[in-house]
Parts: structure tokens; C-alpha cells; sequence
């Protein structure tokens, strides 16, 4: 309903045309190769692949599209790891009705639009501590598996599964893996 509704009201701008929806994130680089897109609007929560990852798959299929991600998840590391996947503007849905059209001009013509208040705290928080196998170790915790069974999901030891998630608590300053799960989810550290 939502992608729907974005669709209908970038259709009122004379200068830009919806061409393509999809409603799943593992189907963006298709579609995108079907239609003739400049543009591409992405949410970061979507079945199929989440909207980060389908960015940079995007990227890497059509390097000259424009990628705008509109999300509620309006979190630091999530906008910093939208750029580094080649993202033109990142928006938080809260942004008024205007913007989107607005953006959407903006990177055709080359600029790049972010949320000033989460690039200011991207700024502020720095780059995210943990490692990539740290942030997989803690990512696996997230349904409260015991050692043994993270372990065996990722192929590693249980003594480097409690090493790897001693280094995310003492790297979040956390107090439990938990807490450490809720920092490092919060700061968009973790993949989705």
C-alpha cells in the first residue's frame, strides 16, 4: 500500500514517470534491467533481500542508476553502509511529501540528499568497532542460540564463538550479548 501510495504521488509530478514496483528486494535488479530506470526507490526492510543488500546489487548491475533509499529506519550505520553500497540520497519516511520529488531531481542531476540529523550522528558515532565475523557471530546470538549451536551454524569453534562475542560486549560496552545485539542493531551495525 505504502509503495503504491509513493508511486501515485511521484506520478503528479509532470517530470517523472513510475515505470516499474516490485515488492520484493530480490527483484529490483531485475526489474530495473526490464525498464528503462534512472531511478531506483528502495525501502531497507523488504522480503526476499533487504534493501541494503539489493542496493549494492543494484550498484554493481547498473553503476549509473541513481539509488534512493526511503526507510523508518533512520539509524547511522544503516545510512552509512547505504553510501558505501553506492546510494545517492537516503531519506527517513518522516520527510515531508515534497522532498521525495525534490530528491529524486536532485540525484538525476548529480547531487547526493541526506538526512542532516543522521549524517550528524553517522558523524558523531564514527564507524561501526566490530569486524564483519564479529557482526556475524552476534547477528547468529540474535535468537538466543546457545554457543553450541551458533558454533555449529557458522562453521567455528565454541571457544571462538565466546571470544568473538566477548570482543562485541566489550566493543559496544555492553553488559551481555543481548545488550551488545540491541547496540550494535539499533546503530545499524548488523545487517538485516
Amino acid at each position: 500500500m505504502i509503495r503504491e501510495a509513493l508511486a501515485a504521488l511521484l506520478s503528479f509530478e509532470d517530470d517523472i514517470e513510475v515505470v516499474a514496483q516490485v515488492g520484493r528486494g530480490d527483484e529490483v535488479v531485475a526489474a530495473a534491467a526490464e525498464h528503462d530506470v534512472d531511478v531506483a526507490l528502495l525501502d531497507i526492510e523488504m522480503p526476499g533481500m533487504d534493501g541494503l543488500t539489493a542496493a549494492s546489487a543494484l550498484h554493481r548491475a547498473k553503476p549509473g542508476l541513481k539509488i534512493v533509499i526511503l526507510t523508518t529506519f533512520g539509524r547511522p550505520g544503516f545510512m552509512r553502509r547505504a553510501m558505501e553500497s553506492g546510494v545517492s540520497a537516503f531519506l527517513v519516511k518522516d520527510s515531508p511529501a515534497d522532498k521525495l520529488a525534490e530528491t529524486v531531481r536532485t540525484v538525476l542531476a548529480g547531487g547526493r540528499v541526506i538526512d542532516p540529523d543522521l549524517a550528524a550522528a553517522a558523524l558523531a558515532q564514527g564507524d561501526s568497532p566490530l569486524t564483519p565475523r564479529e557482526c556475524d557471530v552476534l547477528a547468529a546470538s540474535a535468537d538466543g542460540s546457545m554457543i553450541s549451536e551458533i558454533a555449529a551454524r557458522l562453521f567455528l569453534s565454541e571457544g571462538t564463538v565466546r571470544n568473538y562475542l566477548s570482543a562485541c560486549i566489550q566493543k559496544t560496552g555492553a553488559r551481555n550479548r543481548a545488550e551488545a545485539l540491541r547496540i550494535a542493531e539499533e546503530r545499524g551495525w548488523l545487517g538485516m
